[in-house]
């Protein structure tokens, strides 16, 4: 598509329509694509002519069966491994720790089992999974290794995939499916004492986390990684009174380095109004006009953010996806353009506005930085190969600069940009006053900037 966007593309092959796409909706935003970059498409096999409502027709047809053939293999794999779990078969995936797979049968290893109940009695007595991490770190004790790298050492116990292990009833000879759990036909490592024990006091330090993370100013807590992923992890620091928020990359925090991704560590409030921006947006096109709490509408639609270089990766939850017409996979990300290393504001810091109207002077100057903000965000939407550096050259300004600037983009829309516009928005609505503090949602906007 990128190729098709830099128009280096004159014509698109297929053997047969379906080799394209087997989605109707997907196939629809192709095809407008093409028809904006003047580019035919033309199938081997199958003849019709998009011209004409007949054609149209035809090619519909086709794409509908095809899309057709696609849900009733999906439905038929999916109730087979319904019920080869029902009967307690294990279907295969990555062999858990503590079992070999032998002619598509799970067997016990003595050595990994050992580990295994090691592992869980540890956790019982630690009772915190970084702590159990650390602890199995600094006896040396890994994970097996992956098939794909049997030559290279095993990775670390991480904090993710202690608590996967923890909740695994496969040790315990069950098969878990969709909420309910089934006898297995492989042996059990683990008696049932020991594993309900564990399954209690995950229990109970998940309560306290939610009740933790509910009270935690840091929105997108658990659900922010970094390009390696990584989970970021919420963390802050303090100077002369005020909190600066961060988030860090678990490898970081965890002596790791070299497994950090391109951006450990990335201010809290630049990443978190970017992410609520992209959500705000997707849930104005899917969603009734009530406005949400900024809490509520990352838990409902945000799957997880991948922090990179130059942009935010954010992927919606699957059944979001399912209520917009699109496939239950997580499928393609909304990337936002990000510059992680802003040298400007970095926490949470209040500052009142100042008394006084906006001047004609700084008024214009902040219309013509918004409207450029708004250009530059959008001409890097429609062409995802063009990047921040790029604009800058073309400009004439400083990257770092620009990349500052466009976060006038994201201004309240219709009351702050009006304001300003109309000049009724007080003296402190400046580019440098507004980039050094600017809240994370729009309503905070409204109520800090036009409450006066």
């Amino acid at each position: 598509m990128d190729l098709v966007r830099a128009r280096q593309v004159d014509v698109i092959v297929v053997y047969k329509v379906d080799r394209l796409t087997r989605s109707l909706a997907d196939f629809a935003k192709l095809v407008e694509l093409f028809d904006e970059y003047d580019v035919s498409f033309v199938s081997v096999t199958q003849s019709f002519n998009t011209t004409s409502s007949m054609g149209r027709l035809t090619l519909n047809v086709l794409l509908s069966f095809a899309q057709f053939e696609r849900e009733v293999i999906g439905e038929r794999v999916r109730d087979k491994i319904a019920a080869s779990k029902r009967k307690g078969i294990w279907v295969g995936g990555p062999v858990p720790l503590g079992y070999r797979s032998v002619d598509k049968k799970l067997e016990i290893v003595p050595e990994e089992a050992a580990l295994v109940r090691k592992i869980f009695m540890d956790y019982l007595h630690l009772g915190s999974i970084a702590t159990l991490a650390a602890s199995l770190r600094a006896e040396g004790l890994r994970p097996k290794p992956k098939k794909s790298s049997a030559n290279s050492p095993a990775p670390q116990f991480g904090v993710g995939a202690l608590f996967y292990l923890l909740k695994n009833r496969i040790h315990v000879g069950e098969i878990a499916y969709r909420g309910e759990t089934f006898k297995g036909e492989q042996p059990a490592i683990l008696d049932r004492e020991t594993f309900d024990a564990v399954q209690q006091k995950l229990k109970e330090q998940s309560i306290g986390r939610n009740a933790v993370r509910q009270a935690s100013p840091s929105l997108l807590a658990g659900k922010i990684f970094d390009d390696r992923g990584n989970p970021m992890s919420p963390a802050h620091a303090n100077k002369k009174g005020v909190r600066y928020r961060y988030y860090v990359s678990q490898a970081l925090l965890q002596g790791r380095k070299l497994d950090a991704g391109s951006v450990p560590r990335v201010s809290a409030p630049d990443v978190e109004t970017l992410v609520m921006a992209a959500l705000r947006r997707e849930h104005s096109e899917s969603e009734t006009r009530v406005r949400e709490a900024d809490r509520d509408l990352v838990d409902r639609l945000l799957n997880r953010a991948v922090v990179n270089r130059q942009s935010i990766s954010i992927y919606l939850r699957p059944e979001t996806r399912v209520e917009n017409g699109e496939s239950q996979e997580e499928g393609n990300p909304i990337t936002s353009p990000f510059m992680p290393a802003l040298p400007v504001r970095k926490g949470v810091v209040h500052r009142p506005p100042d008394a006084g109207a906006l001047s004609d002077e700084a008024r214009t100057a902040l219309l013509a930085a918004i409207a450029r903000a708004k250009a530059w965000i959008a001409e890097i939407q429609r062409d995802p190969s063009l990047g921040f550096s790029d604009i800058a050259a073309r400009e004439g300004l400083g990257a770092a600069y620009l990349r500052r600037l466009a976060a006038l983009a994201y201004l309240s829309p219709p009351p702050l940009v009006e304001a300003i516009a109309e000049g009724s928005g007080g003296a402190d609505l400046t580019p440098t006053k507004l980039l050094g503090d600017l809240p994370l949602n729009w309503a905070e906007q409204e109520e800090r900037y036009l409450s006066a």
